[in-house]
């Protein structure tokens, strides 16, 4: 269903999957304690976990856990790059719901979109639960007609495709290790 912003924002409170833009590219969404809806929708294997989306860095921190001396790396690294085309996979906090990764529930996987229009609905439904637009094994969908086809039950952003802030490129994606970071997906931000 395509929906304006105002009542894909009143659905994604109201534990909905929904479907809108962000500067890699679009995102199914939900509230996190509902993250099997996605999971079904996409037919996921519960292997890949779901990426935490907020709207902005200042955010993020709640969610993860670390010593001193970790939040002091992990804030360079995210005060440099974020928002923007990365992905950072932290020691999850007791905020993040087991859901969003069945198989390592201490970890989540974080970002924070440069998109106005993801940073804007963000801001108000609060954290989502997010992975790209399309059936498990298949392309990432990149035109919101096609997200509307090909997910009926989803209520997508109805927004003009020819004003696009997304790259059409997946994440990168790095994982603290324990010492240092480790590239798991490489997308157009390279951290050394």
């Amino acid at each position: 269903m395509i929906v304006s912003l105002s009542v894909l924002i009143e659905k994604a409170i109201e534990n909905q999957v929904v479907s809108f833009p962000t500067d890699t590219l679009p995102a199914l969404a939900v509230k996190p304690n509902y993250s099997d809806l996605i999971f079904e929708l996409k037919q996921r294997s519960y292997e890949k976990p779901l990426i935490l989306m907020v709207s902005s860095v200042e955010e993020m921190w709640q969610y993860v856990k670390g010593t001193e001396k970790e939040l002091k790396i992990w804030q360079e690294v995210a005060y440099q790059y974020l928002p923007g085309g990365l992905t950072m996979v932290l020691p999850a906090s007791s905020l993040i719901t087991a859901s969003m990764n069945p198989l390592n529930p201490n970890s989540i996987g974080i970002r924070v979109p440069r998109s106005t229009i993801a940073q804007k609905i963000l801001s108000q439904t609060g954290g989502l639960a997010t992975t790209s637009a399309n059936l498990s094994g298949e392309e990432a969908l990149t035109d919101m007609v096609a997200i509307d086809k090909k997910f009926p039950s989803v209520y997508v952003l109805d927004c003009d495709n020819s004003i696009k802030e997304n790259s059409g490129v997946a994440s990168t994606v790095i994982k603290w290790t324990g010492e240092n970071w480790q590239t798991l997906r490489q997308g157009k931000i390279f951290i050394s």
